[in-house]
This record gives structure tokens, sequence and C-alpha cells, in this order.
């Protein structure tokens, strides 16, 4: 059955999302031999709650009480400010330890056009300066414009680029995790995502 523009459709169910999350967590362990001086940094806003998830899993994993996550805003350091509507700025947590000489994991929930993960190694590079930088997503939808590939997929998700990915996440979104997409014809709401994070309404964006 065709759908209505504007529709959306379930790429990721809360099951899909929990177990792309623990093969994330994994495959972190894998590639940098365990959890030894690794950071994870979420972007606001889905960034955040994700990495927590992810450094959970793999504290769990190891034995381990917790690891090291915290929080990077990359508001001031984006390149598409102007003639924008005001950003509210976020807040940049880092843990104890800061990232000097670790390995920091940036976590956000979509991967589009690699802007946001630029602006994010700026402000990274102002933080301190890490041994790696490593970057892990829960969506990765192409379309890139910058030379940014992520180490940490959960789900590759080929779209035309005027589709909306929007993400849904329990800590933001008070409902259960899912990933949609849809056509990019606005619904009645306004809601959907062409990118990635934006506030915890769904704001669009170039990620």
């Amino acid at each position: 059955m065709p759908t209505s523009p504007g529709a959306a459709r379930q790429v990721l169910s809360d099951s899909d999302v929990a177990r792309s999350l623990t093969r994330i967590a994994h495959e972190i362990l894998e590639r940098n031999h365990g959890s030894d001086d690794v950071v994870l940094l979420g972007i606001p806003t889905r960034g955040v709650p994700l990495a927590e998830r992810i450094a959970a899993r793999m504290a769990a994993t190891e034995g381990r009480e917790s690891l090291p996550v915290g929080a990077l805003d990359i508001t001031m350091y984006r390149d598409d400010l102007r003639g924008q509507p005001t950003r509210t700025l976020g807040l940049t947590t880092l843990p104890d330890g800061g990232i000097d000489d670790k390995v920091v994991v940036l976590v956000d929930d979509v991967l589009f056009s690699g802007r946001t993960i630029r602006a994010a190694l700026d402000a990274l590079n102002d933080l301190g300066r890490p041994r790696a930088v490593q970057l892990a997503v829960l969506v990765d939808r192409g379309h890139r414009e910058l030379p940014i590939r992520a180490d940490f997929v959960g789900k590759n998700l080929p779209t035309a680029r005027a589709e909306r990915v929007r993400v849904q996440l329990a800590e933001t979104d008070r409902v259960p995790d899912s990933v949609t997409i849809s056509d990019g014809t606005p619904s009645p709401a306004g809601a959907g995502r062409a990118g990635g994070t934006g506030t915890a309404a769904g704001a669009e964006a170039q990620r």
C-alpha cells in the first residue's frame, strides 16, 4: 500500500537500536583493545544519551563500574549559524582526567553532510589534545560534503538527499527508541529531521 506524502516508515525499532548500540560498544572495545584511555563524548542533543548507553555497555562487558563519558557542544563552531534562528548554547562536560592523550570517541545520532563532525573536531581542538579521535553514529545516511567517515555505525541507511531521517530516544523524546524516514514533505506538526541532532523537539540540521 503506498504511503501518503510525508508519511514516515520505521527503519529501526527500539530493539534494533539496542542491538546496534551493543554492537558498537563491542566494536569500540575490539578496535582499542579494551577501554583503557577511552573517553566517549556525545554531541547534543541525542548523541549524549547514546554515548552514555554505549559507555554503560562497554563497562558491563569489562566488569567495570563506569567509563568516562561527557558532552561536547558544537553550537559556536557550526558554519551554518548565519541566517539561522538563534540556537541555544548547550553544555560541554568533560570527564575527570580530560581528553589529553586519550582516545576520544565522538558519538552522534545521524551522520549526513559531515559538517557537524567538522565542528566537533574544531571544538575538541580547543579543549585538549587527544591521542586519537574516533566517530560512532547510530545512522549513516550518506550525502557527505566533507571527507569524514564514521568508525562505528549502527546502520548504513541509503537515502535521497531530500528525505528526512528522524531519531527518537526515550531520554530526549519520552517515547520508545526509533529511527524513521520520510520523503521530506513537512508533516502537519512540522516534525522530522533532515539530518541529525538538533533540539529535543527535532530541529532540522545539515549533519
